[in-house]
């Protein structure tokens, strides 16, 4: 064979193998909020109304685009939702850190709290879940975000907690529940254990 005709082998198994690997992804249960493969519903239909306000038409530019185009970009994002999600919208991170900090007992306890499967909303439309990746505090996994907020050093207790207190009408104060302030090591400090110096601390006179 000649070098040519051998490269175009290499490659055409190289293809070959990574069109078998690849696989559509698909969600657990196939009805989950995070489905790539769209399902019409009530709300969701290519019947469904829409209509700018007047004060969008003052400033909106219709685009003329491929309803492709704009089917990526709704079911890439989280922050967009492609059917009516409830007051709260508890958003479950599930992705390693998290699932190493004991994430699966955080989603356990929220569908047993609220009598939901991730990607349904309560019958009073008060709760949504919603299973994510990465939401960015890992040091303070495991973690929710509710709506604008996140709740972070969780425990299934925590949790409850948390749902109680946004049934009674109240918003639970965000950030750990394990009483550190913020990202810094759960054990306590290691370092940065004085205020900082002022500017020039150390420096020898006439430096």
């Amino acid at each position: 064979m000649s070098l040519s005709g051998l490269f175009r082998s290499a490659v055409s198994h190289s293809v070959r193998q990574i069109r078998y690997v690849q696989r559509t992804a698909q969600c657990a249960g196939g009805s989950g909020a995070a489905s790539f493969v769209h399902r019409d519903s009530p709300e969701n239909n290519q019947d469904t109304p829409f209509d700018f306000t007047p004060e969008n038409y003052k400033v909106a530019e219709i685009l003329k685009m491929p309803a492709m185009r704009v089917y990526e970009v709704a079911t890439f994002y989280t922050m967009f939702n492609r059917k009516p999600v409830g007051k709260y919208h508890i958003q479950i991170c599930t992705t390693t850190p998290c699932m190493l900090r004991n994430s699966d007992a955080i989603v356990k306890c929220i569908k047993e709290k609220l009598g939901i499967a991730v990607g349904e909303t309560t019958s009073d439309k008060l709760f949504t879940i919603t299973e994510v990746e990465c939401l960015g505090a890992c040091v303070n996994a495991p973690m929710v975000q509710i709506n604008d907020n996140y709740y972070e050093d969780l425990t299934p207790k925590d949790m409850e907690e948390i749902i109680d207190e946004l049934k009674a009408g109240k918003i639970p104060k965000p950030g750990p529940r394990s009483g550190r302030f913020s990202c810094e090591p759960a054990g306590g400090l290691t370092s940065l254990l004085e205020p900082p110096k002022g500017p020039g601390f150390g420096l020898q006179p006439g430096l």
